[in-house]
């Protein structure tokens, strides 16, 4: 006769609790993982939120410049920096722009945004693309390159790297293997080429990369520039043209060979200069919540339509509140 083995009470509770102990741990376990997953995709929908409400908000900043700019092509006038474009949109909280739309009033509930925005004429400084055609390397182009690079404290062979490295990269011919560079499409880009980018963030004041030819502007461009375009044209007869725009645009060149006495032969061509412009760049920046975000687009006018040919988050930052 089989007899089954005693088990005590206590024993019997003991393995009951910890069943239940184990039970508990696990229940925990998984309630706390899918707290967790909750909050994630709480986190990630938020986050995706915000990034389609910035996207939103600097789409109307680069059509606010768009505006400006179409407004500014209808006077038929020279561009210079005493006209609308030039004058930056100083930081305002968006619910002001909104203030009478009571559909879309952002004072009650809405983001805490703040936006900005910066029209910069990229004409107002050396093209790149002039340095190079037909496949070859102009020697005057490269001069003004030359002039621009001392201008910016820049190594000496700066100015060789930059022409080389975009000879090869615009180059129509047949490479060899592995031979030819991807061609940068703006002058942060330049650094595929080696160049530090601390030398590029000082060139890039005096230096630009366009898809055409370009003239410099007169009414816009440093003193620097001008010399460095100008084969002849001293220091101080670029500055008499700055102090002379300042008081009228020119409208012409013809204008501003008569602040420079009509010199003969004139340093002031139409090849390399002129007065009116169709590159701009425009910076965005919009402060949402605690994250700061600014955005780049450089675009061109084309008659009365303004296109835009390039577009790239600068910057994504955290800011401190």
């Amino acid at each position: 006769m089989n007899r089954t083995p005693f088990r005590s009470p206590r024993h019997t509770r003991g393995a009951a609790l910890l069943i239940a102990m184990s039970l508990l741990v696990l229940v925990s376990t998984l309630a706390a993982g899918m707290v967790w997953q909750q909050n994630r995709a709480i986190q990630v929908e938020a986050a995706e939120r915000a990034r389609t409400q910035s996207a939103w908000i600097l789409n109307g900043a680069l059509d606010w410049a768009r505006l400006i700019l179409r407004e500014d092509a209808r006077s038929g006038g020279p561009t210079a920096l005493s006209e609308p474009w030039a004058t930056p949109l100083a930081e305002a909280r968006l619910s002001t722009f909104l203030a009478a739309d009571k559909d879309h009033n952002t004072e009650e509930g809405g983001p805490d945004a703040f936006l900005s925005g910066v029209i910069f004429d990229l004409q107002a400084r050396y093209n790149l693309r002039n340095l190079v055609d037909a496949n070859k390397v102009v020697p005057s182009e490269f001069l003004t390159l030359q002039k621009l690079c001392e201008a910016a404290n820049a190594p000496a062979d700066t100015a060789a790297r930059i022409a080389e490295g975009l000879r090869a990269a615009w180059s129509s011919g047949e490479p060899q293997a592995g031979a030819t560079p991807i061609a940068p499409r703006t002058v942060a880009q330049l650094a595929w080429f080696g160049i530090e980018p601390a030398v590029l963030e000082r060139l890039e004041a005096f230096v630009v990369l366009l898809p055409v030819r370009t003239t410099v502007n007169l009414n816009t461009a440093d003193v620097e520039v001008i010399v460095a375009v100008s084969p002849g044209l001293d220091p101080g007869a670029a500055q008499a043209i700055v102090q002379a725009r300042q008081r009228a645009a020119f409208r012409n060149l013809s204008a501003a060979n008569q602040v420079l006495g009509s010199p003969t032969p004139s340093p002031l061509t139409s090849k390399n200069v002129g007065t009116q412009s169709n590159y701009f760049e425009v910076r965005g920046k919009l402060r949402l919540d605690d994250r700061a975000l600014e955005e780049r687009s450089v675009v061109e006018r084309r008659g009365l339509d303004v296109v835009t040919i390039l577009r790239e988050r600068v910057a994504s930052v955290l800011v401190d509140r």
